[in-house]
């Protein structure tokens, strides 16, 4: 098991990012070092800060981005403007083209709440290199059930979960780092009528499980799990790992197993059963050593399917059909 996560050569990260993701003025780091007002530089690093990283060495073998949100704004209104502008411009095409060619040849794009899984379907209405899941997220449900609107939204979910390239009820799970202990029975509420939505639809399960893995797990074994349960960007610990190993669930590691203080995660996937192992960005978040804090794309998965296939001692490209293999037992084919 390896204890730190590879990082790209110096020469890797003084790439720009592909041209769908690059601003018109990019931050260079011979920019940077060419620099000498210290306000003026440090100006720079913030922005560059906020600019997509460099596309990483190609995969030898193809692979699906198991959870991402290509509809979600990478920046917000504080951003300088033409960098919004020119993000803004980064269509569905553009974004997965630039991921098949560094090897990752479609996506799951997943909602979070009716409006982004009403764009969920017109995605993958869109372009055939995506799959979708579709669900309200734990941090919303508590309101939606408060204001008696959670079983109304839940009958337009299955609505639009009834398209046939619709292959998941996900985002949904709990969330106790962001609910407060008052809210949680309705973000259980909703967790468990998510769940029974899959089963009833024959539909993967993608679980959202921060700081609340004792109750994900106790809540999936009380009520019945789904055939496949999907634990997305798995934050658990070995001990999890096994719990998971034991009952067939799937874990989906994103770039978090890449971050120097990740020992823990990357202890989990060493000892993970190789068929229940799947990898994800969740873009744009959560972007892989060494660029964490930039923004995330699919094209940066490679990175941290690297670092796992590391850790497991793995040869890469066998990990890399290995990935495929679990992803389409969980989600179908793409054709």
């Amino acid at each position: 098991m390896g204890s730190t996560a590879s990082a790209p050569s110096p020469a890797d990260t003084d790439q720009l990012a592909p041209l769908p993701y690059r601003s018109a003025e990019p931050i260079t780091p011979e920019r940077l070092a060419a620099e000498k007002d210290p306000a003026a530089k440090a100006a720079l690093k913030r922005r560059r800060a906020l600019e997509f990283p460099p596309a990483p060495e190609p995969l030898p073998e193809p692979v699906m981005d198991n959870h991402t949100h290509l509809d979600f704004p990478v920046l917000d209104d504080n951003a300088p403007a033409d960098l919004r502008d020119a993000l803004a411009r980064v269509s569905l095409k553009d974004a997965l083209d630039v991921a098949a060619s560094v090897g990752v040849q479609g996506a799951v794009q997943v909602g979070c709440d009716l409006e982004s899984s009403r764009f969920v379907v017109q995605a993958v209405k869109a372009d055939e290199r995506l799959l979708g899941a579709v669900a309200i997220h734990p941090n919303d449900a508590p309101a939606l059930a408060e204001a008696g609107q959670l079983d109304a939204a839940l009958a337009e979910l299955e609505v639009l979960a009834a398209h046939p390239r619709v292959r998941a009820i996900g985002e949904t799970g709990l969330d106790y780092f962001r609910t407060e202990a008052q809210r949680q029975p309705q973000q259980q509420e909703s967790f468990r009528k998510h769940l029974e939505l899959a089963k009833r639809l024959d539909l993967a399960l993608q679980i959202h499980d921060r700081d609340a893995h004792e109750d994900v797990v106790r809540i999936l074994l009380e009520q019945g799990a789904p055939s496949r349960v999907v634990f997305h960007c798995f934050s658990g610990d070995a001990s999890l790992a096994r719990i998971c190993r034991e009952h067939g669930w799937y874990l989906s590691f994103s770039g978090t197993v890449t971050f120097k203080n990740s020992e823990g995660l990357r202890e989990a996937a060493a000892l993970a059963d190789p068929s229940l192992i799947l990898v994800e960005t969740d873009a744009p978040f959560l972007t892989p050593h060494p660029f964490r804090g930039r923004p995330n794309a699919s094209y940066l998965m490679p990175q941290t399917v690297r670092v796992l296939a590391e850790t497991r001692e793995t040869e890469l490209s066998r990990f890399c059909q290995q990935l495929s293999r679990n992803t389409e037992q969980v989600y179908g084919s793409w054709d």
